[in-house]
């Protein structure tokens, strides 16, 4: 297990990665990403997909949390503050006393990634979610129902964001993903991967799940408010899930785990 390191000065150089987060959530980090809470954690050490740098932890948490510092690699270094100093160094109260710095890995490829999946393999593909709680939620919603991938266009928020692991509870450190470099090449990687893409719009002309998905099927969602762009909707199979007549649409969250559901082999 990790030496427990401890740190009684918020200006400590030794944590200044895990400073003023808000901030700097605005400003980037420098190839790095920050992971809250012991579940997120757990993910990020088990996954093995990205790099784990240092821990930041409340100094009343360490005792429970034996179990999880056996995955600690012994290289990282694991810091402890009490609260007041961890709150300051961080810049606002952190009520879990779980931090995590991770390192981000090369982009993977659209083409490689896709290429790479299973013959049978349900993928996400998403154009224009720009808000990180829908983008966490959808990931949440891809690995509960086990979609093998997620496909993003440019327009897309940044799934590393420390919000967005936040709400998907982690499934975006397990859930492997790649950013196409326009909605045009993301759906010619797709088509050219052989799958099944199906246009999710409050307007679709099918209804999800019926017929049962092909063996390659991704599912397509847009941005809340516009949704897809008409023109996408005419070129690709449309569907939609069924609702009352008498109300509009579903964020774009709980629309993603309608459809999945559908979608699931499981």
């Amino acid at each position: 297990m990790p030496r427990i390191i401890r740190i009684a000065d918020p200006e400590d150089p030794r944590i200044a990665a895990f400073r003023d987060i808000r901030e700097r959530d605005l400003v980037g980090r420098e190839g790095r990403f920050v992971a809250e809470g012991r579940v997120v954690l757990n993910v990020l050490l088990s996954s093995g997909r990205f790099e784990t740098e240092a821990l930041l932890l409340l100094e009343n948490r360490v005792a429970g949390l034996d179990e999880l510092m056996q995955f600690v690699p012994e290289y990282v270094p694991v810091y402890a503050a009490p609260a007041a100093i961890m709150d300051r160094i961080a810049g606002f109260h952190i009520h879990r006393g779980i931090l995590a710095i991770g390192r981000r890995r090369p982009p993977d490829a659209i083409g490689t990634l896709l290429a790479d999946l299973p013959d049978k393999a349900l993928v996400v593909a998403l154009a224009g979610i720009a808000n990180h709680d829908n983008m966490g939620s959808i990931f949440r919603n891809a690995a509960a129902f086990g979609a093998d991938a997620v496909v993003l266009e440019p327009t897309c928020c940044d799934p590393l964001y420390r919000k967005a692991i936040r709400v998907s509870v982690g499934a975006i450190l397990k859930t492997p993903f790649a950013t196409a470099d326009s909605l045009d090449d993301m759906i010619g990687a797709l088509d050219g991967a052989g799958f099944d893409i199906l246009a999710l719009s409050p307007k679709g002309k099918l209804l999800i799940g019926d017929p049962p998905p092909a063996p390659r099927t991704a599912l397509l969602l847009g941005s809340e408010g516009h949704g897809l762009p008409p023109t996408m909707l005419e070129r690709l199979k449309s569907v939609r899930i069924p609702m009352a007549e008498d109300f509009d649409s579903l964020n774009v969250a709980a629309a993603s785990a309608v459809a999945l559901h559908r979608l699931w082999r499981g």
